[in-house]
């Protein structure tokens, strides 16, 4: 049996699918930087994005001064998050409770580390991923506690 459907919920499922576009955009900016000396070029093609439009600019800018090494590690490690939050965004879209509970200890483990970069890099945008990923697990955590007491016996 599903879960209830919940506006909320489905926000939060967009939320993690824009971040993994982001991260996709990112990925594709380091593999674009080096698509003839690495062992990523495939993939350039093979994804559905235009290695060379406004956003993947943006993104090359930023990782420009980096090696091929490094470029990789960023293409690499952005392909693995962008898949944790593709994971999450899908599971909570077909409302299943273990996206749920994933979603709220993956959002967890990634708050440190957001407040470790806002404080070194400090920004509006940093401080409001950090804020809406808190509601959220907060929100989860709440709706969580609130099915498991509802659905035991009395």
């Amino acid at each position: 049996m599903l879960p209830p459907r919940d506006p909320v919920i489905r926000l939060i499922a967009l939320f993690k699918l824009i971040k993994a576009l982001l991260l996709i955009a990112i990925a594709i900016g380091a593999m674009s930087l080096h698509r003839h000396r690495g062992p990523l070029d495939p993939w350039i093609h093979a994804l559905l994005f235009d290695p060379h439009g406004r956003y993947v600019h943006r993104a090359i800018e930023r990782i420009s001064g980096l090696d091929a090494r490094q470029l990789d590690e960023i293409a690499l490690g952005s392909i693995a998050y962008a898949a944790v939050f593709v994971v999450e965004g899908i599971g909570l879209m077909l409302r299943k409770s273990w996206a749920e509970v994933m979603t709220v200890l993956v959002t967890t483990s990634f708050i440190p580390l957001e407040i470790y970069e806002l404080a070194v890099h400090r920004g509006w945008a940093k401080l409001g991923v950090i804020a809406a990923n808190a509601i959220i697990v907060l929100y989860l955590v709440r709706r969580l506690r609130r099915e498991r007491h509802g659905s035991a016996p009395p």
